[in-house]
Formats: C-alpha cells, structure tokens, sequence
C-alpha cells in the first residue's frame, strides 16, 4: 500500500512481484496481457511490464475514444478495473479509509470483495440485502 500521492508507475515492479497466484505460461496464442492507463506509458514502466512477460496495452482515454468513435461494437479494456473500482467505492467505509490497522482495511477489502461475489451469483432468493 503506498499513499495517494505516489505515482502508481513507481511501484509498478513491486506490484507484479507481489501477484500471489502463479500461474503457468500460457499457450502462444493466449498470452498474458496487462491493460493499463496513461500513467504507465512511460519507457520505464513499459520495460518492467514487459520484464514480467506480459503484453502492454496502454491508450490513453482520447485514443479509445477514437477507436470507440470509429467502430461503437468495441469496447475499453479497462473497463472492467474501473466498474470493480465503483462497486468498492459503494462501501462507505472502505470509500473514506477510517482504519488505522492495515490489517483492518485489508479485512475489509476481503469482505467487501467477497459481498460482490455473491451478489453476482444468480439466486432465486435475495440473501444478502442490497
């Protein structure tokens, strides 16, 4: 965890070291992809993400909204790390971090990941209200 005002690009190696499920090396025609925003364009970060074996994809939002404009069945790939980012955000107490402990905010973030989970689980029944 680093504060908000560190570039996220400067912790970049840090992040991919930490990923804590390994997994194979997938086939060739699978690789591993990286989808990341403008922040990451820089050499340095392009040659760590690279050093990891992943492929970069990053394009600032002006260039997507060309490609958007240009065929609308496309869609952002980051999109799905933004909408994740909303639905944490709906928990007030993660929004504005109140805890002190590490080890608090962490445990917050298991269950409000695993809340999300469920919720997208289709059930006859609503368990969980909200």
């Amino acid at each position: 965890m680093t504060g908000a005002n560190v570039n996220d690009g400067k912790r970049l190696d840090e992040v991919l070291s930490a990923i804590m499920v390994k997994r194979k090396a997938p086939p060739v025609r699978r690789s591993k992809h990286l989808c990341a925003d403008a922040a990451f364009r820089s050499a340095e970060c392009l040659s760590i993400i690279e050093k990891h074996g992943y492929i970069a994809h990053v394009v600032d939002r002006r260039k997507e909204a060309d490609i958007k404009r240009r065929d609308p069945k496309k869609r952002a790939r980051r999109w799905v790390v933004e909408a994740c980012h909303g639905w944490f955000n709906r928990f007030r107490k993660l929004l504005v971090r109140y805890e002190k402990l590490e080890r608090s905010f962490v445990a917050l973030n298991h269950l409000a990941a695993a809340i999300i989970a469920f919720r997208k689980v289709p059930l006859k029944i609503n368990i969980i209200y909200g």
